[in-house]
């Protein structure tokens, strides 16, 4: 393994951690109210660009115009709830690793003021795209 492979290896190793480390975080460290009644946290991705700020949340399966997303101070809150198709509802499940259920994830946003949010979605991903407005 070259050098350069290993430092990848290891750098995307200890981000991995940290993300679980986090994810665990918020779940131990809710309000009790609110950890009731959300039962899970979608992985998401902020990016900065000159004039916006895009978001991704992977939500396979989950419409963009059944995800509300709220703007709460210097935070932008997505949630949603993510079913079985009507039409699976008699099928037999043999494994069912997408989470389903209720769904909240709080996303700090970098300092600065946004317009309304447009959304999409995309290869199995929410996106959210807030306009920077000076």
């Amino acid at each position: 393994m070259r050098r350069d492979d290993s430092q990848r290896w290891m750098w995307s190793e200890a981000v991995a951690v940290l993300e679980r480390a986090e994810r665990l975080h918020r779940q131990l460290f809710q309000p009790a109210p609110a950890a009731r009644l959300v039962a899970w946290e979608p992985p998401a991705d902020v990016l900065e660009l000159e004039h916006e700020v895009l978001i991704l949340v992977a939500l396979p399966g989950v419409d963009a115009e059944q995800v509300e997303t709220v703007i709460e101070g210097s935070t932008l809150v997505v949630s949603g709830r993510r079913i079985l198709p009507v039409q699976l509802s008699n099928a037999v499940i043999h494994r069912l690793e997408l989470p389903q259920g209720r769904f909240e994830r709080r996303l700090p946003l970098p300092p600065g003021h946004y317009a309304a949010a447009r959304r999409s979605t995309a290869n199995g991903c929410l996106v959210i795209s807030l306009q920077k407005v000076a």
